[in-house]
């Protein structure tokens, strides 16, 4: 053992030893940088001390209604600066941030109020009679509710609860932050979209959080004071904790309440926006947006992309646009992105459909991750030979603590020592992984197995076709045969035959569409499409 076989003495202690913990990254900044402007939204313009004391205030107010540590805070909030706050003032009181998908039914929300049992319930007017409806039904006894009037005014006050500003204005601006005593407790409440059953509860700690949102800046290659813009509900994996980011390293947080090609393009050229991420949907929205929602802009913009592996065709046109897309890949049990598709100077001259097919990997994992790979069945490394098929295995500090009240989900999650994703996935050479598939998602045709993300890639290679999903359709002799269901682009026309006739100079036989349906595609708050509705569409064709 050498001379440091005796460690008498060298124990953590107060000096060498602090809980790890996102809070830390606001306190700093607002320390450091109390006149930087830190969050923007219309004409809300905070800087960052007023940003804390803001935050402060919050947790103050919520600690004096009653709000202890461990209880659970809720909010049903677009992306908005009390969005923002709430992810910083709930957990400095104590408490838990459970933010709700907006889009849910009143059913869901309900369930989820009862499952986490929230004591407060921070609501945007819009959705007020959502959550009227969901307390109707509720076992437990109803949450607090707090309306959070829009600071544009563009959403109209209802005025039957306690007001925001009034309710943080009688905080106390020196409340003392409570800060964890151990990094493992719980910071945050995430329940999955529940697409099968009822969704689960996945719950992130302090430390968690934290290395997540450092270990981006390094991914995504930030200096300080970056401009990022929120296109990614801050309710979807808190974010992808980029709200949490921010203040490490001084950047300016843009709200975005409506996400439209006009906002984005006036955010880039108003505010100098350099960062956002967003679902393939969103680089769609900005390839085909129209002349008169387009705004010029002189810098490169840097884009996460993730929630479904991006067209190659559509990187091939956003790259062209002043914006540099790095693929990325994770889930709500990973607090978001957690594996990143980090380019090598061995790409540099590539270009076209090549170049767009090496960005279209998921890639390797993000540096606060310990080992995340591709395994077989028997928990054995598949070959990277970029045919095999296996599913993507994650390990280390970026994974959720567990599923809420739900041991056995949790232990089925961890079984194998890995978050076990139920992703399907090929290896490259290089060690870059690439998803072929959900497991639910693969088409089994005359008992050959087809990727839905592949046919996909050919579909949206067509120049009429904006957006596209290939699901599985029963068939009397096949057992299911691939359905394609299209979004066409304004003023294009195409036929099903004439998109079948195209996939087929590209696709093997087995693998081309017998059905195209052209119809607008149902899809979730975060931009991804809702496959199952399209199933369920499937099987009565």
């Amino acid at each position: 053992m050498g001379w440091l076989a005796d460690e008498t003495g060298l124990g953590k202690c107060a000096a060498n030893f602090v809980p790890l913990t996102p809070l830390s990254f606001l306190r700093r900044a607002a320390a450091i940088w109390p006149d930087h402007l830190a969050v923007v939204y219309g004409n809300h313009r905070k800087t960052y001390a007023e940003y804390s004391e803001r935050v402060t205030r919050l947790a103050s107010a919520l600690a004096r209604a009653g709000v202890k540590p461990g209880d659970v805070v809720a909010t049903i909030l677009p992306n908005i600066p009390a969005q923002a706050e709430a992810h910083f003032g709930v957990p400095a009181c104590g408490a838990v941030l459970n933010t709700i998908n907006t889009r849910l039914d009143a059913d869901t929300v309900s369930y989820i109020l009862d499952h986490g049992g929230a004591r407060v319930v921070l609501c945007d007017p819009q959705f007020l009679p959502l959550l009227a409806e969901a307390i109707e039904r509720m076992e437990a006894e109803p949450p607090m509710v707090i309306e959070v009037a829009d600071p544009t005014g563009d959403v109209p006050h209802m005025g039957d609860y306690p007001e925001y500003e009034d309710f943080i204005a009688g905080g106390d601006p020196a409340f003392a932050w409570v800060m964890p005593e151990d990094e493992w407790e719980s910071l945050a409440l995430n329940y999955t979209s529940g697409t099968t059953g009822r969704p689960k509860g996945v719950v992130y700690h302090h430390r968690g959080a934290y290395l997540n949102a450092v270990g981006q800046v390094l991914s995504w290659r930030m200096v300080l004071h970056p401009v990022y813009l929120t296109i990614v509900p801050l309710f979807h994996c808190n974010g992808w904790c980029h709200t949490w980011m921010m203040p490490a390293v001084g950047g300016t947080l843009v709200c975005c309440r409506d996400i439209t090609a006009r906002a984005i393009y006036g955010a880039i050229a108003d505010e100098g926006v350099t960062h956002f991420g967003g679902a393939p949907i969103v680089l769609n929205m900005l390839v085909n947006a129209h002349k008169d929602e387009r705004r010029a802009f002189d810098h490169v913009v840097e884009v996460f992309t993730a929630g479904a592996p991006p067209a190659p065709a559509t990187l091939a046109k956003i790259e062209t646009m002043g914006f540099n897309v790095t693929q990325v890949y994770g889930l709500t049990e990973t607090y978001g992105p957690d594996v990143e598709c980090v380019w090598q100077p061995r790409w540099k001259d590539t270009a076209g459909d090549a170049r767009a097919a090496v960005k279209a990997r998921q890639g390797v994992a993000m540096p606060f991750m310990e080992h995340i790979t591709v395994m077989d069945d028997t928990m054995t490394e598949i070959p990277r030979d970029g045919i095999a098929r296996g599913e993507i295995m994650h390990r280390g500090n970026g994974v959720m603590k567990g599923y809420l009240k739900a041991p056995k989900a949790t232990r089925e999650a961890f079984k194998g020592g890995y978050f076990r994703s139920g992703d399907i996935a090929l290896l490259h050479p290089d060690g870059y992984m690439q998803i072929a598939d959900r497991a639910k998602d693969i088409i089994i045709s005359g008992g050959e197995n087809i990727s839905s993300v592949e046919v996909e890639g050919v579909l949206m290679a067509h120049d009429a076709v904006l957006l596209c999903a290939v699901v599985a359709k029963p068939d009397e002799k096949w057992g299911e045969v691939p359905c394609a269901f299209v979004e066409t682009k304004p003023n294009h026309d195409v036929t099903e035959a004439e998109l079948i006739a195209f996939a087929r100079q590209k696709l093997a036989g087995f693998k081309t569409p017998k059905k195209v349906v052209f119809q607008e595609l149902p899809k979730t708050s975060t931009g991804k499409i809702q496959k199952f509705v399209l199933r369920d569409i499937a099987k009565t064709l």
